[in-house]
């Protein structure tokens, strides 16, 4: 069988009709000064031919390891989350650097030896990143490292971060009752004390006031989210209510599926009797109840995403200051949601 060619940057400037010099500026990260139509081209014959830039060369060049190290706690293992892995790799992977991730099992060692292990290997940057939205400090040992964080915030603000917007996405989601003609809308809260805990409920305290409609706190029902038994218990007690609500916004996807099971055993249909939203959009749940679950879509990928483009302006930029991002939550129409009885 013969051996495969290696593409050289020649044969890129080649197939797109520029000099090599130009195909270099545009695949390097540098375009500024070529027009985005030569951009494009060079672009389109890269991929065409499979181009891949001798990454040894450009780091020696650019004196860097173009590697870039993500820290976690367990996020792979999560369903959902693994999802940030995913956006931030496809994003290194298009600016030419590598990703590598260690989970630390949240212990406080293993992270301390996973941060130098990749400081030996001169890393670029750091991704320090968590299973879900938290509030925490992050390890001295990155103090002078360009560092991002990931579905985590600094509570000093010193370094660049990106979370879900967790009051954006809630506002929405009640909002999609209320424009459906429901007025009456119940609040399935979680009792555990994290920042998307907080964060729902204001967005879900917004949406009603804006619209005019009373906050009722009878009509929030606290639960464990995770507890599927005990969620579908409080489901169960807010519907059996003689003034029952006719919408129902739940903290998360889990409790929202809980949902279906109460107002089944309340001899109520979904969403004819009761329309529900939930939160995460985690499809291992969402697509398997039925009617299909409207909720809101918990921005991983994109999040990943953001989170390496931001590192890399930090690397190639040390004293920009840093950036506190809200990623926005798009919403994921399925069929849950239909307006109030006796409406049409």
């Amino acid at each position: 069988m013969p051996k495969a060619t290696r593409v050289r940057l020649a044969d890129v400037a080649r197939r797109a009709g520029v000099s090599r010099t130009t195909a270099s500026v545009v695949l390097n990260g540098k375009p500024d000064r070529i027009p985005v139509e030569t951009q494009r081209k060079v672009e389109r014959a890269a991929a065409e031919l499979e181009y891949r830039a001798n990454s040894m060369a450009r780091g020696l060049r650019l004196r860097r390891s173009l590697t870039i190290g993500l820290i976690s706690d367990d996020i792979a293992s999560e369903p959902f989350a693994g999802a940030m892995i995913r956006g931030a790799h496809e994003a290194a992977w298009k600016a030419g650097f590598m990703l590598v991730v260690l989970e630390t099992m949240a212990d406080d060692e293993r992270e301390r030896r996973s941060i130098e292990d990749l400081r030996q290997r001169q890393v670029d940057g750091f991704l320090y990143a968590t299973t879900y939205h938290q509030i925490k400090e992050p390890p001295a040992a990155l103090a002078d490292s360009p560092t991002v964080m990931l579905d985590v915030r600094d509570p000093r603000g010193e370094l660049s971060g990106v979370v879900p917007d967790e009051i954006g996405g809630a506002y929405e989601a009640v909002s999609q009752l209320i424009e459906a003609g429901h007025r009456r809308i119940g609040y399935l809260q979680n009792i555990t004390d994290i920042p998307a805990t907080r964060l729902r409920l204001e967005g879900y305290r917004r949406a009603l006031a804006d619209a005019g409609i009373p906050f009722d706190p009878g009509l929030v029902e606290v639960t464990l989210a995770e507890d599927r038994i005990r969620a579908t218990e409080s489901a169960r007690h807010m519907l059996a209510r003689p003034d029952r609500p006719t919408g129902l916004f739940c903290f998360s996807d889990r409790p929202a599926s809980a949902s279906y099971d109460a107002a089944e055993s309340l001899g109520l249909r979904v969403p004819e009797d009761v329309s529900i939203v939930g939160f995460d959009n985690l499809e291992l749940l969402t697509v398997w109840v039925n009617p299909g679950l409207t909720t809101m879509q918990l921005p991983h990928e994109a999040m990943g995403r953001w989170s390496v483009e931001q590192l890399l302006r930090h690397i190639e930029d040390p004293s920009l200051e840093p950036v506190q991002h809200l990623m926005p939550c798009p919403l994921v129409v399925r069929r849950s949601v239909v307006p109030p009885s006796g409406r049409s």
